[in-house]
């Protein structure tokens, strides 16, 4: 039990930083997941009919448009949190209140558009992105109040967001009676 403490001990002891050389392998796989993320998006995005991208699957909840576009918002703003690249044409877009309710963006090429383009973007930043920043503190206020946490934790809860609204909208194509894409690890 000592030994096992110890070993967990000098793991999480063991920083994020600049002389660090799982930094690059760190960012390696972070690219190559978003890039796997974004095709099984798009497969999901390509699997809805576009006259039915304005379905909800109960009343009460977002169209699936607007749970698509509320993904790609989250994609850039935790993208630009996490990795402090900024695209002011991108983010003078994304970060506009109300984005996911505007008329215009609900057809389904403009939200294959803004859904390609958050990922993208995120890709792109996290090209640009010295792997030695992942293990840099950022605070910044969101909505439900001030988080905090290091640029690869940004990244991480980036990535969960994303991935649970695309999962949400199994749910969506279900209903329509679509089979939804398969689970896309690798």
């Amino acid at each position: 039990m000592k030994l096992l403490f110890s070993l967990l001990l000098s793991l999480s002891s063991c920083s994020v930083t600049a002389q660090n050389p799982a930094n690059d392998s760190w960012k390696q796989q972070l690219i190559a997941d978003w890039e796997r993320a974004k095709a099984y998006t798009g497969e999901y995005l390509t699997a809805m009919p576009a006259d039915q991208y304005g379905f909800r699957a109960a009343d009460s909840i977002r169209s699936f448009s607007q749970q698509m576009l509320h993904l790609a918002i989250a994609n850039v703003v935790m993208a630009t949190h996490a990795t402090g690249v900024q695209n002011a044409g991108v983010q003078a877009v994304f970060f506009k209140p109300g984005f996911e309710q505007r008329p215009t963006a609900q057809s389904r090429d403009s939200v294959m558009y803004y859904v390609y383009t958050s990922y993208d973007y995120t890709i792109n930043a996290l090209k640009r992105m010295n792997g030695g920043q992942l293990g840099e503190v950022v605070t910044r206020d969101m909505p439900g109040g001030r988080r905090t946490a290091t640029r690869l934790g940004w990244l991480l809860k980036a990535f969960e967001h994303q991935t649970h609204h695309r999962g949400q909208c199994t749910i969506y194509l279900r209903r329509l009676e679509i089979r939804p894409p398969a689970e896309k690890l690798w």
